[in-house]
């Protein structure tokens, strides 16, 4: 008889998973709190947040009554020509806690999915306003917006999207600020902001292409650049958002703010798929109206799905709890400390932290993706208990909020130790 491993191998494709050599999955059987647990007993300090997404830990009691209270009395309804309580109530709170002034919710499936909403929104607002000129995107070199059509175009030409390169549409990528490019940065918007109908960017860091984190004044400098140019500016906020930057939102460091917001990831505390993508009026306002061609035709089998609504208002409320917010602060601190330490240990280089994020670059002798020290160390840190998964080189944290700061301890212990078996 096949186990499940071998049932596994047989029948699952996985996401950025080779073929060959065919990792052996290791079977996950229960989460609880920080951690999770394999069919043979053994327990995982879960320090990446399963893909960054559990906020609150696994298996939270609370978000899980309310699915099965919500199950229990309505699972799922079409969402064009019907509405349920669940998505009026997550859409009016999500308004309430989102950086500036947006005042419409468009729920889809996931961050890939958020992200194409806001570019259709965006390339057709200025298509219903009978703009013809403004069909380029502005986005930022080393992106990674999601691996859909619209998301891979925008994200940075790389191993996700080499494949598909010359089907992806024209996009005019730029660095991120510094105080060096920032005059260059915000002449070119002026320069071809006739042609450009929207900038997308990832807020104070660029999550699956290697945790870089970028300043927030200057940031804010080329926001303020493009919204005198009248070019939209969207947020993905689908890894920022809900805490990670030690805010609620990475948008709230700039006071500059987007017309779009991407959300998904920790949305629901990491118990169910769900997508929103929130914009301003101005946005709605070039939807508005009685020619049916300037309609939004968009959507999604699931858009906002009952119980998925549900698991974000009770994730919600966890997040706005007094506890919830200074153990963010907590592990603030904790990972600005551990800067300083590991930037002592000589392969780990330009260690830096924002909010709960903390990452640095493993010098490895290759510096990208398909660095395969990413496998030997995941390797090394499940033999003792914890969980992480490289970007390539790049090695990071980003725990839940519920982890204890002895857990949280026993993480950096575990890469210092790394650290120090692999230079001697």
């Amino acid at each position: 008889m096949q186990s499940l491993k071998e049932k596994d191998k047989l029948y699952i494709w996985h996401p950025y998973t080779a073929f060959l050599p065919a990792p052996e999955p290791i079977l996950i059987v229960k989460g609880k709190g920080s951690y999770i647990e394999n069919d043979e007993g053994n327990q995982y300090l879960d320090a990446i947040s399963s893909w960054w997404v559990t906020l609150h830990g696994h298996g939270h009691p609370y978000i899980a009554e309310k699915i099965y209270r919500q199950a229990l009395e309505l699972e799922q309804v079409i969402f064009a020509g019907f509405t349920h309580r669940p998505a009026i109530e997550l859409a009016e709170r999500l308004l309430q806690v989102l950086p500036g002034s947006l005042s419409k919710i468009f729920y889809s499936d996931n961050g890939s999915t958020a992200v194409e909403v806001a570019i259709k929104m965006a390339l057709q607002d200025w298509w219903n306003f009978g703009e013809t000129k403004r069909t380029r995107v502005l986005a930022f070199r080393n992106a990674y917006h999601g691996d859909t059509f619209g998301s891979m175009s925008v994200s940075d030409r790389s191993v996700f999207t080499r494949a598909f390169e010359d089907k992806l549409f024209e996009v005019v990528f730029i660095d991120t600020p510094t105080a060096e490019n920032i005059a260059t940065l915000k002449n070119l918007v002026e320069q071809e902001s006739d042609t450009i109908a929207a900038f997308i960017y990832e807020p104070l860091v660029q999550g699956a292409g290697g945790m870089k984190m970028y300043d927030a004044v200057l940031l804010n400098e080329l926001l303020a650049t493009c919204k005198s140019s009248e070019v939209i500016c969207i947020a993905d906020e689908v890894m920022t958002g809900f805490g990670r930057t030690g805010r609620l939102f990475a948008s709230e460091y700039a006071a500059t703010k987007p017309d779009l917001i991407c959300l998904s990831k920790g949305i629901t505390g990491g118990t169910m798929a769900l997508g929103a993508t929130a914009c301003n009026q101005r946005i709605a306002d070039a939807f508005m109206s009685e020619d049916r061609l300037k309609t939004f035709f968009h959507g999604h089998s699931f858009t906002a799905n009952p119980i998925a609504c549900a698991a974000a208002l009770a994730s919600l409320d966890l997040l706005q709890k007094t506890s919830c917010l200074e153990n963010i602060s907590a592990i603030t601190a904790r990972n600005l400390s551990f800067v300083n330490q590991v930037s002592a240990c000589p392969t780990a280089k330009n260690a830096r932290a924002c909010g709960t994020i903390m990452a640095f670059d493993y010098d490895s002798g290759r510096y990208d993706y398909l660095s395969n020290v990413s496998s030997k160390i995941t390797a090394f840190m499940l033999e003792r208990g914890v969980y992480l998964r490289p970007l390539g080189n790049t090695v990071y944290i980003m725990p839940p909020y519920c982890m204890l700061m002895e857990e949280l301890d026993r993480v950096y212990a575990v890469i210092v130790e790394y650290l120090k078996l692999d230079r001697a």
